[in-house]
């Protein structure tokens, strides 16, 4: 009897946390896809100088930033690796997804902007746990955006 309780006091946690995980991370892949294919139109680069033709009107500092935090089965997946060793896949995933979102949420702050240069990403772990681990990332992106007549 003892064991069906501790399984039920562990195992549905886990098994709850991994569904409802997984159905979040899917919606935000698919938001990040779909904003994805809007702004093609925009080229960014790491590069210092504009790839595209023609005199800058115009140019600013723009910036998107983003908080994505861990799941509860993610934390524990990555618990087992750190005992286990080798990479970390479930922060993998985390590190993309946050990484994509303020990338989109720069291009999305400079609207009319023909090109942005010299894009670079700052990642930041925040919320660390009294074992050490992330509970949450903040990735912030920032460029210049270049508007051309």
């Amino acid at each position: 009897m003892e064991l069906y309780v501790l399984l039920l006091f562990w195992g549905v946690p886990v098994v709850l946390g991994f569904v409802f995980g997984q159905i979040a991370e899917k919606r935000h892949y698919r938001s990040i896809h779909a904003r994805e294919k809007t702004m093609l139109y925009l080229p960014t680069t790491a590069g210092k100088l504009p790839i595209m033709g023609g005199a800058p009107v115009r140019c600013e500092l723009v910036t998107g930033s983003v908080v994505v935090s861990v799941d509860h089965f993610k934390r524990a997946a990555a618990a087992l690796r750190a005992f286990v060793g080798g990479p970390v896949k479930s922060y993998e995933s985390l590190l993309d997804r946050a990484k994509r979102e303020a990338v989109l949420r720069l291009k999305e702050s400079c609207a009319g902007a023909h090109e942005i240069v010299n894009l670079r990403l700052e990642t930041v772990p925040l919320s660390k746990s009294a074992q050490g681990g992330i509970g949450a990332v903040e990735v912030l992106a920032f460029g210049t955006a270049i508007y051309v007549a």
